[in-house]
This record gives C-alpha cells, sequence and structure tokens, in this order.
C-alpha cells in the first residue's frame, strides 16, 4: 500500500511538473508545441496545450 502511493505520489508530481512545463511556455513555443500535437488522435499533451491556448486567447 505504502509503496502504491509513493508511486502515485510520483505520478502526480510529474504530472504537475509537465503541466507547469507547458504553462511557462512563450507564446511562439506554446503554438510550435501545439501545432506538433494537433493532427492525429487527442493526447493528454494536446488538451493541456489547447487549455493553455485558450487561457491566453491564442489559437493555430
Amino acid at each position: 500500500m505504502k509503496r502504491l502511493s509513493a508511486e502515485t505520489e510520483r505520478a502526480l508530481d510529474r504530472l504537475a511538473a509537465v503541466e507547469a512545463s507547458v504553462a511557462a511556455l512563450g507564446d511562439d513555443d506554446l503554438l510550435d508545441f501545439a501545432d506538433i500535437f494537433a493532427a492525429g488522435e487527442p493526447t493528454p499533451l494536446r488538451t493541456m496545450a489547447e487549455t493553455e491556448m485558450r487561457r491566453r486567447n491564442l489559437s493555430l
């Protein structure tokens, strides 16, 4: 149980770090990042980029 809890905590920390990294991108870098994930199946990274773009009122 402790091991599972620790693994979950590490996964949540990594997710928070990825989300913070996407939010820290400059506008041009965010648009480049979003463009990479624009085609194909939706992914969590695509969703993060789209969410941040909406927050900044940016579009591709």
